[in-house]
């Protein structure tokens, strides 16, 4: 990006001021900007203090060794007692902790904060029962279950770091995980349900097992939660039934604090090339950022609202904002096994009409395919209750943050788009409903206490208008503190693009619009070179979005003769959008590309334009762009393990030859 900064595309008039009601009773206000400003380590000490300490910090902020942070340095603190104990001595414990809703429709349980203590507080007996220790580290392949949050918990107990791995990894995956943390014992189940089947997960472990012994890594036991009644192969030295080891043990159990900087978690993320990266989150400031956040983001009232967040627990976002934010925050929530659209595509909707949901966080990928379905089905649900939306995982195409208001928000409820990363623990950037004008598309700004900022290749602040690379430009407290295992790594990885200046980098481009709201761009690998001129793929997407007949685009840059780069878009259509199922007639592809001149402007008009059935996305719904730029270059198609449906390029490269247009 040294040659020019990033084009500013596409511009945003629409604003949505903040409810009345909800802004003179919002947990945060504008004022908390400043505070935060004027003292950024008393602020952080203020939202400490909303947490049970078993001994109170002697300083907040160590950044004595940058890039190297520790956050409440001397501080005890558990994790565990602040999400379920703490509740329950405050007199609580009958509060519902968890709306458990299986995917099979018969199948939930309601689980109190108190019966959550005593659940956690047998499978922390139980792990130790099985010879684990503080310190060691403890891998969790489990579908959403309750005892996904019951196994965190636990480990978090008594100080045993947990990774979590999506229950729909392969073996390898995590194998690999358990090798390179050196876990010492797996959670797992015999299988989870999944658009109305059963679905094995002990086969994976089993598998997995043998690849992290080839590795080098021994599993001494495997613990099962019997969840489908599937036949499983069995090794009796090594593998133990929860309901033997779990549910048998003892309620009773001493919680244990540590010290602020005690490791809680290591997340693997993929990297562009190479082993995963195990991003380490430490207790502490994590636990302090993400409560502060949920509060402050969601405008959280504890005592009343019933809180949604549709992410798998093997995403950060199930861990920050399903786990250990909200129940920390004594916060009643939904929790759903299954997927949106079984056993039909209104089920979603049925849960927060019975429930009575106020405020519901998802990915735009979920909203796109909601719009793709309609919204009559949405319509013949009550979804009166919701007061907040949230929207995180990518930048929403400001047509789906209209949908999302209008369709899902009746046109009155604000919606938080939020920016974070699984490196940086908590949300960094967002609206917060009772103090932002909304602006469709736009994260707007950094929360209190968070400072970004939008830079060119030399580090420099770029002016409104303009893009660049985003940068985090002073620590936060649920900041990663390394990638486990590998100092090296991490300084180079995050720190190395902009050492001198301090910032930490992580690959995302952004810009300031004209009033200095930040807009994200995607990874700066997908911006593109147009006849000189840098486009974010973001941007031209949101275009295509923005036509009445599309659910949902991917747009790639493809090599090209004459302009270096050349725009290549794969779209969804609106199941309104064409009758019977027949293809897309070339009118509708040159309106779509017309139609993206018009918003944009002709350096952004695509070459070419592909109607496809669906897109390549990963387990947590992100787009897998370089694939589809194997497709419009002709290439033969790279590794599609990680995806969600390795079937659907399948379907793309059928399609490849039918529905493009070119000039």
């Amino acid at each position: 990006m040294s040659d020019e900064t990033l084009s500013n595309l596409l511009h945003e008039d629409r604003r949505f001021e903040p409810p009345a009601d909800l802004a003179a009773h919002a947990n945060v206000t504008a004022e908390a900007y400043a505070r935060a400003d004027a003292d950024r380590e008393a602020f952080w000490a203020e939202q400490a203090e909303r947490l049970d300490w078993d001994q109170k910090w002697d300083r907040v902020l160590d950044w004595d060794d940058p890039p190297f942070a520790k956050w409440f340095v001397g501080g005890r603190i558990n994790a565990s007692y602040n999400c379920v104990d703490r509740h329950v001595a405050a007199g609580k414990g009958d509060k519902v902790a968890l709306h458990w809703v299986g995917e099979p429709e018969d199948d939930a349980r309601d689980i109190t904060y108190a019966e959550l203590k005593d659940q956690v507080s047998q499978a922390a007996n139980a792990l130790t029962d099985l010879g684990v220790q503080t310190g060691d580290r403890v891998a969790i392949y489990l579908p959403m279950i309750p005892e996904v949050v019951v196994a965190m918990l636990a480990c978090a107990r008594i100080g045993a770091p947990h990774t979590v791995v999506f229950g729909g990894f392969s073996s390898e995956a995590l194998a690999s995980r358990v090798a390179d943390c050196e876990a010492k014992v797996i959670i797992t189940s015999d299988g989870g349900y999944r658009r109305g089947a059963a679905s094995a997960l002990k086969p994976a472990v089993d598998e997995a097992v043998e690849k992290a012994a080839a590795q080098g890594q021994r599993v001494e036991k495997v613990l099962v939660v019997r969840r489908t009644g599937q036949d499983v192969d069995w090794d009796d030295s090594r593998d133990v039934w929860w309901h033997d080891a779990v549910e048998k043990a003892s309620t009773e159990h001493e919680c244990e604090f540590f010290d602020s900087e005690h490791p809680l978690y290591v997340m693997y993320t993929s990297g562009t090339t190479g082993k995963p990266k195990g991003i380490l989150h430490t207790t502490g400031g994590y636990l302090v950022g993400t409560s502060y956040t949920h509060w402050a983001v969601f405008d959280l009232k504890a005592d009343t609202d019933v809180y949604w967040c549709t992410a798998d627990v093997g995403w950060v976002t199930g861990h920050s904002y399903m786990v250990y934010g909200p129940l920390s925050n004594n916060v009643t929530q939904v929790m759903y096994e299954g997927t949106p659209d079984s056993p039909h595509k209104g089920r979603w909707w049925e849960i927060v009409e019975k429930y009575g949901v106020t405020i519901f966080y998802t990915a735009p990928t979920a909203i796109r395919t909601f719009m793709k379905w309609g919204s009559d089905i949405p319509a013949k649900f009550d979804l009166s209750t919701i007061r907040v939306l949230g929207s995180v995982g990518e930048p929403i195409n400001p047509e789906a943050y209209i949908w999302y208001r209008e369709t899902i928000g009746a046109s009155r409820v604000p919606v938080v788009d939020t920016w974070w990363q699984t490196e940086t623990g908590q949300i960094m950037i967002s609206p917060l409903p009772g103090v932002t004008a909304g602006k469709p598309g736009s994260a707007m700004t950094a929360l209190p206490g968070v400072s970004a900022d939008v830079v060119n290749d030399d580090g420099e602040s770029v002016p409104n208008g303009s893009g660049g690379f985003l940068v985090l430009t002073k620590p936060w407290p649920a900041m990663l503190r390394t990638l486990w295992g590998d100092d090296e790594r991490f300084k180079d990885t995050y720190w190395s693009r902009f050492a001198e200046e301090g910032f930490y980098f992580a690959g995302d481009g952004a810009k300031k619009d004209e009033d200095g709201d930040l807009w994200l761009l995607g990874r700066v690998d997908d911006v593109m070179n147009v006849s000189g001129h840098r486009l974010s793929t973001t941007e031209i997407e949101s275009a295509l979005v923005s036509h009445p007949k599309v659910a949902e685009a991917a747009v790639v840059g493809a090599a090209d003769e004459t302009t270096g780069q050349a725009v290549c878009a794969f779209v969804i259509l609106r199941e309104s959008a064409l009758e019977g199922g027949e293809a897309a007639p070339d009118e509708l592809i040159q309106e779509l590309r017309q139609h993206v001149q018009k918003e944009i402007g002709a350096i952004a008009k695509p070459r070419q334009i592909m109607i496809v059935p669906e897109l390549p996305k990963t387990r947590s719904g992100k787009i897998m762009r370089r694939l589809l730029k194997d497709v419009a270059e002709n290439r033969d198609v790279g590794d599609v393990t990680t995806l969600a449906d390795s079937t659907v390029m399948d379907l793309i490269k059928d399609k490849q030859t039918a529905g493009a247009s070119e000039d």
